[in-house]
């Protein structure tokens, strides 16, 4: 809520400066940017953590209870694996290449490390919340049989 508190007075700021005083602020575009790339990644594992998510469960939504829960199994297992392997082993990296470069931004001169390390953040994230969907998937999956909705939503 924060960032997007955040965001908003800064685009607000950027309208006004630019309309209506007439002279722009050089650094609300930038601040903006890397603000919705933190509050992209962070909302998405947010996502994942409330099956929010998209998802196609065509499949999913005609099978039996014990399958339904193989199938949320693997989905949170490739889920873990992707999210550990490209989004922490490979943020990390990222991360590390542009501290070693120095690379900053234009306007605010900050080292881009800053702006990517929400990557390998909301990777560990994932990672947590595939493994506690994992070990309460039998929970979701029984709950919503007996009700009679589709716990992949």
């Amino acid at each position: 809520m924060i960032l997007m508190a955040t965001i908003v007075i800064d685009v607000t700021w950027q309208v006004l400066s630019r309309f209506i005083v007439g002279n722009p602020s050089s650094v609300t575009e930038e601040i903006a940017r890397f603000l919705l790339i933190w509050i992209g990644l962070l909302g998405a594992a947010y996502a994942f953590r409330m099956h929010s998510h998209l998802g196609l469960d065509l499949f999913t939504a005609k099978m039996e209870p014990t399958r339904r829960h193989v199938a949320e199994i693997f989905s949170q297992v490739m889920s873990f694996i992707f999210a550990a392997w490209v989004m922490v082993y490979g943020g990390i990296s990222l991360v590390k290449l542009q501290f070693d470069l120095g690379q900053t931004s234009a306007a605010l001169e900050i080292n881009m490390g800053y702006v990517y390390s929400v990557i390998p953040l909301a990777g560990v994230l994932i990672c947590i919340y595939a493994i506690d969907n994992i070990f309460s998937a039998k929970v979701r999956v029984g709950a919503s049989a007996d009700a009679g909705q589709n716990p992949i939503d």
